[in-house]
């Protein structure tokens, strides 16, 4: 058989330009909507899993959100969105972040942090924010060692608890308004940036910071999906999946319907998203293909 030169010519070009062009980036999966609870919940803020009883903790605010009005309650909440205490603990100032390390669940109370013991539901010990008048605490995470961060995202500052030792750890305009915290092992933290719409990480070492995505409005809830992927919620009703590599898809979208994105959950061997929906009063739970 006879080739012809420029056929050579033509598969070698080919072949050239196949390398240059970059391999398309796989489309995350979807959110399948699975249930819903009742509305008996009160604003519901913030949604926490506990892997070792399976159970959901809801911070209930049940009125505004910064007033000292007592009438804040944590709720109990089946994986299949059923309340099996709506009022487990109450006596609360507008709860909003949860984390558990241990016997303890940690959660903010406008402008202090609050340990619970987890068997009796009593408050065991509280930390007072440095100007208690104007604090906003709001998020909370603990790492694997037990150190406890805590948000104030209104006035640019990042609370920690270690050792008993309770301190803001950093604070400043560069934090732009932060929201969302989440441990990741115990080297990094990963910061909500509400006034930039930003999901950024923080190097606990050495604290510098790096912008991993942006765009995302008033970023809310941070969790993890899995393989360094993030779920990223936007207060006003929106959820952003995030990748590694900094790209970032919406994945949910119930503005129109006005559905508010709070402080999300994400229950890995369920695959469950689980979204507070503030004023509409219920949580709302969806499966992650």
């Amino acid at each position: 058989m006879k080739i012809r030169p420029f056929t050579v010519l033509i598969s070698l070009l080919g072949f050239g330009l196949a390398a240059f062009i970059p391999a398309e980036r796989p489309k995350p999966g979807k959110l399948v909507k699975v249930w819903e609870t009742d509305t008996t919940l009160r604003t519901p803020e913030s949604v926490l899993f506990d892997d070792r009883t399976n159970t959901l903790y809801v911070a209930n605010i049940d009125g505004k959100a910064d007033e000292l009005d007592g009438s804040g309650f944590i709720s109990k909440v089946s994986l299949d969105g059923k309340i099996e205490n709506l009022r487990w603990t109450s006596g609360l100032n507008a709860p909003k972040g949860m984390g558990i390390y241990k016997n303890r669940l940690y959660v903010t109370d406008v402008y202090r942090l609050i340990a619970i013991n987890l068997e009796t539901g009593q408050a065991e010990k509280t930390w007072d924010a440095i100007d208690q008048k104007s604090a906003f605490l709001n998020d909370v995470t603990v790492d694997k060692e037990g150190t406890v961060y805590v948000s104030d995202s209104r006035f640019d500052k990042l609370y920690r608890l270690k050792d008993d030792k309770w301190e803001v750890w950093m604070d400043g305009e560069q934090l732009n308004k932060p929201n969302g915290v989440l441990a990741v092992g115990k080297d990094k933290l990963m910061i909500g940036s509400t006034k930039t719409g930003a999901l950024r990480s923080v190097d606990t070492n050495t604290k510098t910071m790096m912008t991993i995505a942006d765009g995302m409005a008033a970023t809310d809830g941070i969790v993890p999906e899995g393989k360094n992927n993030y779920f990223v919620s936007d207060w006003n009703g929106q959820v952003f999946h995030v990748g590694a590599d900094g790209s970032k898809q919406q994945v949910l979208d119930t503005r129109a319907d006005k559905v508010n994105t709070a402080d999300i959950e994400y229950v890995a061997k369920k695959k469950l998203l689980v979204i507070p929906t503030f004023f509409k009063n219920k949580l709302v739970a969806y499966r992650w293909e």
